[in-house]
């Protein structure tokens, strides 16, 4: 019997048309011989639709239309099964409750990548593919994770957040940010992707200009101190806290030093994306996707600087409990060839499945062993006590008589 598997993609964040692309994309390419799966579109409210052409990349071009198409639902456990329920109900002529056994995000960005759809995932009590709640919410925190990794060994730049209540006091901070960080200075939100929000200053002039962009997107932003001579590695991870492989490494290849949010996916992909052209290839494959990003791959750099970035790749993946597949995003300062830890994309754009591939796993062998891993974190779970007998209610005491006063 097939498993059934809810893939959900959209959501209430700035990377949601990019979730759409990289679902639909993970979609084409699920192997149907093995899973049943059930489009589910998140809209940016993170309402839940589906329909005969949820899973239609063109269907897309006209949202609105697509709704009046869809049927809204709640996802809720039934007694341990897991079922889509149409939303409100009707009792005459509604839809039938559509049943599936796990859940598969593919969403990128503030609220629901950052362990807020896997803490809703997780109350339901539905298995999902991914990352956890923690371990989302931690690589989404670009500062947590820094600190998580310098912990665990693993080299990153030194950097300070600033909230919304500095932001008040703005040359304070302007202040505050040449006093610690000096220029040139990168600016971005503490819990965003896709390079939106990020900036670059090289004055106090440009620093005004970044940092009311990075707070337009978010209530805290990190400032860093940014590499000049910089060359950017990426290298995706696939497996869990226990057991993890590296993949081939990349070096994406910008209009300038910091990947835009045009280079990674108007000017032909990138990054959290897959070209429409990927989303619609053949079962099995995805298409040119995220291939239309101008990169080098297999990276430009030497064998041992390679191993040392997939070495440093597993460890960061390890340290910050993720699950599935992740990428990791490295800079070397080639003015001496110091490499830091850039930033980790808990689910990446196409899943990163273009950095897989060139190691020998082919996109839908690479979401075969994701939902694999899926599986067995579930099992691993179910053994785990989440009960635990008391008779303490019964003896439970507030402190005082009902309509008592003390004075």
């Amino acid at each position: 019997m097939k498993i059934r598997i809810a893939m959900l993609w959209g959501g209430k964040t700035v990377e949601h048309e990019v979730s759409v692309i990289s679902g639909i994309q993970a979609l084409m390419a699920m192997d149907t011989d093995k899973y049943e799966c059930i489009p589910v579109y998140m809209t940016k409210d993170n309402d839940m639709y589906i329909g005969s052409k949820v899973g239609q990349i063109e269907a897309y071009r006209d949202i609105p239309e697509l709704l009046k198409e869809s049927t809204r639902v709640v996802m809720i456990n039934d007694d341990g099964r897991f079922k889509l329920v149409q939303y409100p109900n009707k009792a005459f002529g509604g839809m039938q409750p559509v049943e599936f056994d796990m859940a598969f995000p593919v969403v990128h960005g503030t609220n629901v990548e950052d362990g807020a759809l896997q803490g809703y995932l997780k109350t339901i009590g539905v298995p999902f593919v991914g990352p956890d709640v923690t371990s989302s919410a931690i690589s989404m925190d670009k500062y947590i994770t820094k600190a998580v990794l310098k912990e665990a060994g693993v080299p990153v730049l030194d950097a300070k957040v600033y909230t919304l209540a500095d932001y008040s006091e703005t040359e304070t901070m302007l202040d505050d940010i040449e006093k610690v960080v000096g220029y040139p200075v990168i600016v971005k939100p503490v819990n965003l992707g896709s390079s939106v929000g990020i900036g670059v200053a090289k004055d106090r002039n440009e620093l005004i200009e970044v940092v009311d962009d990075a707070f337009m997107y978010a209530t805290r932003v990190m400032a860093e101190h940014a590499i000049s001579n910089l060359k950017e590695i990426n290298c995706a991870v696939l497996g869990d806290e226990n057991e993890a492989i590296a993949s081939e490494c990349e070096e994406p290849l910008g209009s300038g030093q910091i990947l835009s949010y045009e280079d990674k996916y108007v000017s032909g992909g990138g990054g959290k994306s897959g070209a429409a052209k990927g989303a619609a290839g053949s079962k099995g494959s995805a298409g040119s996707g995220m291939a239309n990003l101008s990169r080098k791959i297999p990276a430009d750099i030497s064998a041992e600087k390679r191993e040392e970035i997939r070495e440093l790749a597993v460890k960061s993946f390890k340290a910050l409990g993720c699950n599935g597949v992740s990428r990791i995003d490295f800079m070397i300062d080639m003015d001496n060839d110091e490499l830091y830890f850039n930033e980790i994309n808990p689910i990446p754009g196409s899943l990163s499945f273009y950095l897989w591939e060139p190691a020998g796993v082919p996109y839908t062998e690479l979401l075969d062993r994701m939902v694999q891993l899926a599986l067995a974190r579930a099992r691993s779970e179910e053994a785990i006590t989440y009960k635990f007998d008391t008779n303490i209610l019964s003896t439970a005491n507030l402190g005082g008589s009902k309509g008592s006063k003390t004075g």
